[in-house]
This record gives structure tokens, sequence and C-alpha cells, in this order.
């Protein structure tokens, strides 16, 4: 038994630690990074473009059948059958690690045409939802398709802050010296940084394409793929930088960092650009067309730069010099601080200064003036939840007892678990918890025999009594089956990464997403069945004593029983009309819709003179019913 709760426990902490691992906010969706790199290619100046359209018919030679004839197709979206350069900036950062990554999984492998029809359906959905609630369910969809077609969707991001601006030190810094402490090798790894590293990459290529006149022309072409990945992936960053929630300042636990995200992403925050302009930006799926736009300006301006360094209109750039034409390495999943750029000199200081004049200037670091902080509800918390439920009975104990009746019971519970609530989005429910409290029952509705005049006895007479019980409640999510993500813990130890996938997967709703949340208009709608069981043990104190028929030589007879029970019972559909967070504590209302059976174990029949004699066989009571929860938590 004490075997069995340890690997219970460890189960419940290692989705816990897991799930929050996995939360890592990324920025805008795959259709916004997009939109945003189509417009910063249709504003290039003619002459630029018809240069960009050049290096890109280079680098798609040999490879025609993935990558489109156009740098960006206006016409892709569902089910494309090909990928154009626009789309290379969305896959970047969320569907691959590195450019060298991004290149392999772009020309390679076998799903990411069906990520980028995903993203159409996304864009389609985001565009037609009339209220945040299709918002939530359409980026849900989303969620649950990614990571079915990418297994590794969730996961991906790790544990640092690459997608987001680092944090002011002070509120005087100036633009240069920001750019400079965004670079420095071993900073936190950041938004701005990444961008610098994968850019100068790609700038050297070109470089080299345009000064080297004895490569081969598939040295060339693979010169140009490196290249054109080293700055998509670049630009995912530099898209990162326009949206709010990464802007905010980063730091913090887990759960502030994605609480803070998630608000400004939704609500949108004032700021002011380097280059002294303010506006009102948003975040993650929630992009209007001004922020596109404010984007799309700063984008155009590096491919820009690139477009200069191939021609030689910018001629300072450091030439390529290895001999292998391969995208940059560099893992940005794997690292937590900034490498050593080749150069931080004062060109690559200017040239990354007139990126961020139209940058946000972002939040300070903790301490005064930061912005206020938010917290999503993610951590181990304590808490309580009283309970009030009603339910309709099949019969009674005694198989005498055929009448079907109702009963009415209250519970007060003690709650410690794992709020996961919100991974991947705001329909995920990956809560995990363990409670344990106290439960008193109304008697049943139906007497303990069918007899008219019985019923003037009211609870005396009733066929199941009021009784008390101690009670115990598991929610665990699960994968496919309920209870296995407890099974498959020894993957822990054989295949973390394998266990990570199930446990996000099962907190977004399991491998068959039908468990998933549906919000509307008015609350969240869930199918739940197998991720939540409660027992309730009576007469373990002291058996419950109830009057029950017993037919002998004279007809029917009461027979005083003491009776001890298990009382199981499963949700298996839950609403929740409301629920209020703030700081660190949580409120809400649940309704769940439950059935449950009452398991006699044992009886014991009491005659008049005082002595005991072996209870008569008694029948499980098939319950279907309303339980009414208030739960407040306390996260730490």
């Amino acid at each position: 038994m004490k075997s069995h709760a340890r690997h219970l426990a460890i189960a419940i902490l290692s989705v816990g630690a897991l799930l929050c691992q996995a939360n890592e906010a990324k920025a805008w969706v795959y259709p916004e990074h997009r939109d945003i790199a189509v417009q910063a290619v249709v504003r290039l100046s003619p002459q630029r473009r018809a240069t960009f359209d050049s290096i890109w018919a280079m680098a798609r030679r040999g490879n025609e059948a993935r990558l489109c004839s156009l740098v960006v197709d206006p016409l892709q979206g569902r089910d494309p059958q090909c990928l154009d350069w626009a789309a290379w900036p969305a896959i970047g950062g969320d569907h691959s690690c590195s450019p060298q990554q991004l290149l392999d999984n772009v020309l390679r492998s076998d799903w990411i045409l069906g990520v980028a029809d995903i993203a159409a359906r996304l864009k389609d959905d985001l565009a037609s939802s009339s209220g945040n609630y299709d918002r939530v369910n359409a980026l849900r969809n989303s969620d649950i398709r990614m990571q079915r077609t990418d297994p590794n969707y969730a996961t991906r991001a790790g544990s640092n802050n690459v997608h987001f601006l680092l944090a002011r030190t002070s509120a005087t810094i100036d633009m240069r010296q920001y750019a400079h402490d965004c670079l420095i090798p071993g900073a936190e790894l950041n938004a701005l940084g990444a961008y610098a590293i994968f850019h100068q990459s790609a700038m050297r290529k070109v470089t080299r394409l345009r000064i080297d006149k004895i490569l081969s022309e598939d040295q060339r072409r693979d010169l140009a793929l490196a290249a054109m990945a080293d700055e998509a992936f670049a630009l995912h960053f530099l898209e990162d930088t326009f949206a709010s929630g990464h802007v905010a300042g980063t730091w913090g636990e887990t759960s502030i960092r994605k609480g803070t995200h998630d608000y400004y992403c939704e609500h949108g925050m004032e700021v002011t650009t380097w280059g002294g302009r303010q506006t009102i930006i948003k975040g993650d799926a929630y992009m209007r067309p001004a922020d596109a736009e404010n984007a799309a300006k700063t984008i155009r301006t590096s491919l820009e730069q690139l477009i200069d360094a191939y021609t030689g209109a910018v001629n300072n750039i450091a030439a390529e010099n290895g001999s292998e034409f391969l995208a940059y390495p560099y893992n940005v999943c794997q690292n937590n601080a900034m490498p050593a750029l080749v150069d931080i000199d004062s060109g690559t200081i200017d040239r990354l200064t007139d990126i961020i004049q139209d940058l946000p200037v972002p939040g300070l670091a903790d301490g005064s003036g930061s912005l206020p902080r938010f917290r999503a509800e993610l951590g181990g918390f304590i808490g309580f939840n009283s309970g009030a439920r009603l339910a309709a009975m099949s019969n009674g104990f005694n198989a005498l007892q055929a009448d079907a009746g109702g009963m009415a019971s209250l519970d007060l519970n003690i709650r410690l678990g794992m709020g996961l609530e919100g991974v991947l989005n705001e329909s995920g429910d990956g809560l995990v918890f363990l409670e344990g409290g106290f439960r008193i029952d109304g008697a049943s509705t139906q007497s303990f025999y069918p007899e008219k005049s019985l019923s003037v006895g009211g609870a005396v007479t009733a066929a199941v009594p009021s009784r008390n019980a101690y009670q115990m409640r598991i929610r665990l999510p699960f994968w496919l089956v309920p209870g296995d993500l407890i099974l498959a813990v020894p993957l822990l130890i054989f295949s973390p990464q394998t266990y990570q996938q199930m446990a996000v997967v099962a907190g977004n709703g399991g491998i068959i997403p039908w468990q998933t949340a549906i919000a509307t208009p008015i609350g969240r709608f869930q199918f739940m069945l197998g991720r939540e069981v409660g027992a309730s043990f009576y007469g373990y104190d002291e058996t419950d004593r109830a009057f029950m028929p017993e037919e002998s030589e004279n007809g029917v007879t009461a027979l005083f029983v003491g009776i001890r029970s298990i009382y199981l019972d499963v949700p298996f559909l839950e609403y929740k009309p409301f629920r209020s967070f703030a700081s660190n504590q949580s409120s809400g209302l649940t309704v769940q819709l439950f059935t449950g059976v009452d398991l006699p174990i044992g009886s014991e029949a009491f005659n008049t003179d005082g002595t005991s004699k072996t209870g008569p066989d008694l029948q499980a009571i098939v319950h279907l019913g309303l339980r009414f929860v208030f739960d407040w938590r306390y996260y730490w």
C-alpha cells in the first residue's frame, strides 16, 4: 500500500513539474507570424524585392516540390502543397529550435505541411470569432491539432525566455546600451539577442555569396538556403518583440511569467518605442492590423539589411568562412545564455539600433517602477471546498426496497494539489489534486418499505437514514485511459521527454481530445469521465443503522440493521460558470453531473433484546445527480 501511495505521489508531482515546464509562452501564433512576414516582403522596394526573389530562386533549386515558386504566395491557405518563405519565420522558434532544424523540418519532415494547414484553419477561425470564447475554442482546436501533428510542439520552448525582450535594468538606459546588454556573452538568452545572432549569421552568408566567385552552383544553393533559414529564424524572435506579453518584462517563477504574459497579450498595453512614438500593442492571438503593420515595418528593415549585404550596398560585413554551408546550429531550446557573437563592434550596434528604433521599450526588471504582475493558475496550492449534491437513487439496500428516491448531502474538504490550467491555452485542464473531508447525508425520500402508513415516520423510517462519512477524492488527467500517467511513471527514468509529451496531451484533453473544455458565453463545459473519482466511507466510526423489511412466516417485519458501505462517485460532465483569480488566490463555482454507486460491504442485524446476528444480504444503490462545489485555493 505504501508503495502504491509513493508511486501516486511521484506521478502527481511529475505531471505537475513537467506541465509547468512545458507552458513557456510563445509569441504570435503561426498565422500572425506569417502575416507579418508577408507584409514586410510586399513592402520592399521593387529593386530589393527582385534581389530577394533571386536569392529565393537560387535557394529552392532542387527543392521545387516542397518550396513554392513565390517568396510570398498570397493564395497559400488550407491544404498547402508547398511552403513559401513567409511561412519560415512562423516555423522558426515554435516548430524548430535552430535554423538548422528549421531547414531540416521545412525540407524533409513529413508533418510540416500539416502544420501549415492547421495554421490556415486557425487564421480562418480567429477571423470569424465573434467573442473571446470563440477565440479560446479556436486556439484550443489549433493547439490540439498542432500537438498531434508536431509531437514536440508543447515541449519545445524549454525553460528560458528567448521569446521575450530582456527587461531594462534602469529607467535611464539608452538604446545603444540596451542593445549592447542584449548581446553580451553570458547574458540571459533574449529575443533581441537571439535575433542578432541569427541575423548576423545570415548577413555573413549572403556576403560570402557576393564575394566568393569560385563557389559551385550546389554550394551557392546550399549557402542561399542556409542564409534564408538563418534570417527567417532571426525574424521569428524579432516579430516576438512586438507582442505585448513579451514586452512587459519577464522574471520570477513560471506562474508569474505566464500569467503576466497572458494578461497583457489579451488586454494590451500602452508603450513608447525607442524612437519616441507612443502606441498601444496587443499580443498572441489578439493581433490587430495595426500590430502587424508596426512589426512588418521593422521586419522590412532587417530584410533590407540582408539584401544590401548581398548586393554590396553594405560592405563592412565579414564573410562566412566555413567550408560547410549549413544553417546556424545554435539551439535556443537547450541554452539559457547568450553565446559569443563573432563580433560586437560599432557596426553591429549601429545595425541593431536601426532595427530597434520602432521596437517597444520593454518593461523594467523587478523592483520600483515595474509593471503590475499577474499570476496564472500554475503550481502547488492548498485549499478547501464545500459542496452540496442532489441525487436520484435507484432503490434501497434491501431487495424489498425497489422504489426509487432521492437524497441530498453536504460536504467540506481540504484539498492539496497542483494547478495546471491553461498549459497550452485557456481550455486546458491539467488540474491534479488529492482531497479529504467529511460528508453529511440527509435521509432518503423513500420509506424503508412501500407502505403508506410508514411515510409519517419521516427520516426515522427512511430507506437510507441520515448518515455521516469520511471522504476522499482524486483528480488526475490521463493520456488514453484513466490512471495511465501513473502506470507510465517508469518513463521518467527511461524517456522523460515521452512522459512529458504524454502529460501535456493529457492536460489538454487526452489523445482522443473529447475531454477538452469548451468555452461558451455562459461558462466552460467539459466532459471528464475518468479524470476524477470520489470515495465516501460510511459506518467506519459507528455503523449506520436503518430499518429494513424482512419476510417471515408472519409477513413482512421491520429489522434494525447496521450498515457499512463505500460510495464511489464519478463526475462525467462539468460546468464552470465563473472563476476569479487574484494574485495567489482563486475561487470559483463548479457544477458536476455525476453518477455513483453505494456498495454495501457489511451488515449486522440487531434483535429487540440488544443482541445481534448476521445481517441480510444487501444490494448496491445506483445514483445520478448534481454536485455544486465552491472551491477556494491558495497558491504558493
